[in-house]
């Protein structure tokens, strides 16, 4: 079974910087390619980007050039480091694996909350 433990969300204030990272157990983290996604209330849970275990990794258009993933497979880690944040990037993140040819992702989780206003 897979479990994924977060750390690194909290409050921040318009235009200052976080860093949100995953760790992921129970599964061969290094075969799958993963994304961070975020969800607000009452919304579809959306995909801020995604890495390949080989390290490439693309981006919704919302937050090109102000977030990073990055990601450790020896650690089986995954990492979101967001700056220039803004309020509408409050929400729940989360981190899992890109859905498999049958929608198949692993457990989700509890997230963890950014909150970012002034």
């Amino acid at each position: 079974q897979v479990h994924i433990r977060y750390s690194g969300g909290g409050s921040v204030q318009p235009g200052e910087s976080l860093r949100l990272s995953c760790d992921i157990s129970g599964t061969n983290f290094k075969l799958f390619t993963t994304g961070w996604y975020r969800q607000t209330p009452g919304q579809e849970r959306e995909l801020v980007g995604s890495i390949t275990p080989e390290g490439a990794t693309t981006y919704a258009d919302f937050v090109k050039e102000r977030f990073t993933i990055s990601r450790d497979n020896i650690r089986r880690m995954m990492h979101l480091q967001m700056s220039g944040l803004k309020p509408e990037d409050t929400a729940a993140y989360y981190c899992n694996r890109l859905p498999s040819s049958s929608g198949a992702t692993w457990a989700w989780g509890r997230g963890t909350q950014v909150t970012v206003s002034s």
